[in-house]
């Protein structure tokens, strides 16, 4: 049978990096984080470590994850969100080079995402759209349109828990993070990260009585166009919604 990609996309897939990459040309390196808009009012967010987090045994959590569609209408604390955000995305520390050192691994420590929250039920929080400022473990308010949480799941081919979460975790990638050391091999490597990210959100969900939903399902030129990326420079990788698990 005949395959599905074509030859150029084949050989992208397998390639080997062959030319000097912008990092041995001596190219400066991308910012570690997009900036944010002067004069931006950001909300600072809980102290990581101070954060009351439930002891968990590590091989019960992973044995009982699952994949959670069905939410409580139980709103997240302002610390759980953050504890998600902390243990998914938080920057522990920049070093000289500098790259950032997260609870994630990633390619190369280029870490080329940025972490937008589809705010539906956090406590302290008005709904809306949010970036996590992962640097300085605050929240930009995106002040983005009353329908976003509708535009966002019409992007998603009208997934229920989209709206139905206490938020939805969205993953953005930046490209020239990634290219500027790997070049070719860019694509692949931000998929792998991505799923690196996420599945630490399942398990520290599931570790707070949260379900949690991967979502690869969604058209690409919507979402990017609803988010305002470019779908090249910047474009959505993944997402994840995540709420209270629904009594039994």
């Amino acid at each position: 049978m005949k395959s599905i990609f074509s030859e150029a996309l084949l050989q992208t897939r397998y390639s080997q990096v062959t030319t000097p990459t912008p990092q041995e040309n001596g190219e400066p390196q991308p910012p570690v984080e997009l900036p944010v808009p002067e004069g931006a009012q950001l909300i600072t967010l809980p102290v990581p470590a101070e954060l009351p987090f439930p002891a968990a045994d590590l091989r019960e959590i992973i044995e009982k994850r699952r994949t959670g569609r069905h939410y409580s209408a139980q709103p997240l604390t302002l610390s759980e969100l953050t504890a998600l955000l902390w243990l998914t995305q938080g920057v522990q520390r920049i070093t000289r080079r500098p790259v950032t050192l997260r609870p994630v691994p990633s390619a190369g420590a280029r870490h080329a995402f940025e972490t937008f929250l589809l705010v539906n039920r956090v406590e302290g929080l008005e709904p809306g759209l949010y970036r996590y400022v992962a640097t300085q473990n605050a929240l930009l308010d995106l002040h983005a349109p009353a329908d976003i949480a509708e535009q966002i799941r019409g992007a998603c081919l009208q997934q229920e828990q989209i709206t139905d979460s206490a938020v939805t975790f969205i993953w953005v990638a930046v490209t020239e993070r990634m290219a500027w050391r790997y070049v070719e091999r860019s694509l692949r490597y931000l998929h792998l990260d991505a799923g690196h990210v996420c599945q630490n959100l399942y398990l520290a969900g599931e570790a707070i009585g949260c379900g949690t939903c991967a979502i690869a399902a969604f058209t690409d030129e919507f979402m990017n166009e609803v988010l305002g990326l470019d779908g090249i420079e910047q474009f959505v990788i993944y997402l994840a919604a995540l709420g209270k698990r629904p009594q039994e």
